[in-house]
C-alpha cells in the first residue's frame, strides 16, 4: 500500500483513499464493499485509470471523490461467445450499419455522455472523463467502436485494451440495433486478435443476453493478470491475430 494512503471506515470496513498524485495509487490487495466500492478519491488520469484496470478496478464516474470498484460478480463476454440473436443476425445481414474503429472516438464518447437513459438522471461520464480517456485515446489505448448510417454516427461503445483484454465502459444507440452491431464485430475481431475477455463491468439482462457471463472476483482477477502480462495488443492500428 502507497505510505500516503489512508482508511475511512465505512460499515466497519476500512476503504482505501486515493492519494492525489502518487503512484502506485492503489494496494495490491484491497478488500471491496459488498456493492464493489474498494477506494475514493484520486485525481482522474490516464496513469491511474490504467492502473486502476490493471488491478481489477473502474472508475463510476470522474465526480470527486471518485469510486472506484471490484464488483463480485464481474461481468465478462468471452469474444468468440458472444450471441447473435434470430433479429440481430438479420440486421447484420442487412449491413444497415457501417462499423469503424477510432474515427470518432470523442463523438462518440460525447454521445455516450448526452444521450438519455431509462432510471438515469445525469451523466457519469464528467468533463475530467472525457479529457482523461481522450488522452488514453490519444496514447492508442482507449479506443471506439462506431456504428455509423447514412454517414451519421448513431452508436456504439468505447473502451480500453491493455495486453489481451477489453475494458468496456459504455454504449449507446440513437439507432435500434447500432450498439449491438458494434459489440458484435468487436467481439469477432477480438477473438481473430487472440484477446482473452471484454470487461462489462456490471452485470445487465442485455449483456447477459449478448452472451456475458458473471465471474466469481477471485476468478476475474485471475483470468485479468494472465491477460495484462501480455504486450497491449491493441496501440494504434487494428492488431494481428498472434502467431
Amino acid at each position: 500500500m502507497a505510505p500516503a494512503a489512508r482508511a475511512w471506515q465505512k460499515g466497519g470496513m476500512p476503504l482505501h483513499l486515493v492519494p492525489a498524485d502518487q503512484r502506485p495509487a492503489f494496494p495490491e490487495h484491497y478488500v471491496p464493499e459488498a456493492d464493489g466500492l474498494a477506494a475514493l478519491g484520486g485525481r482522474l488520469s490516464p496513469e491511474l485509470v490504467v492502473e486502476a484496470y490493471r488491478k481489477g478496478l473502474f472508475p463510476w464516474t470522474g465526480a470527486p471523490p471518485i469510486p472506484w470498484f471490484s464488483p463480485d460478480p464481474r461481468l465478462v463476454l468471452f469474444p468468440a461467445d458472444v450471441h447473435v440473436g434470430r433479429t440481430l443476425a438479420k440486421t447484420l445481414r442487412r449491413g444497415a450499419f457501417t462499423v469503424r474503429y477510432d474515427t470518432a472516438f470523442d463523438a462518440l464518447m460525447r454521445l455516450c455522455a448526452r444521450h438519455p437513459r431509462r432510471g438515469q438522471r445525469g451523466t457519469w461520464i464528467t468533463p475530467n472523463m472525457l479529457e482523461t480517456y481522450g488522452a488514453l485515446h490519444r496514447r492508442g489505448l482507449a479506443h471506439s467502436v462506431e456504428a455509423w448510417h447514412d454517414g451519421a454516427l448513431c452508436g456504439g461503445l468505447y473502451g480500453v485494451a491493455l495486453g489481451r483484454a477489453f475494458f468496456g465502459e459504455s454504449m449507446v444507440s440513437t439507432v435500434s440495433g447500432a450498439s449491438k452491431v458494434a459489440l458484435v464485430t468487436l467481439c469477432r475481431d477480438l477473438a481473430r486478435w487472440g484477446f482473452h475477455f471484454v470487461d462489462c463491468q456490471q452485470v445487465t439482462a442485455h449483456l447477459l443476453r449478448m452472451g456475458a457471463v458473471p465471474l466469481p472476483r477471485s476468478e476475474y482477477l485471475s483470468r485479468l493478470a494472465e491477460a495484462v502480462r501480455a504486450p497491449d495488443a491493441w496501440a494504434g492500428g487494428p492488431p494481428a491475430a498472434p502467431g
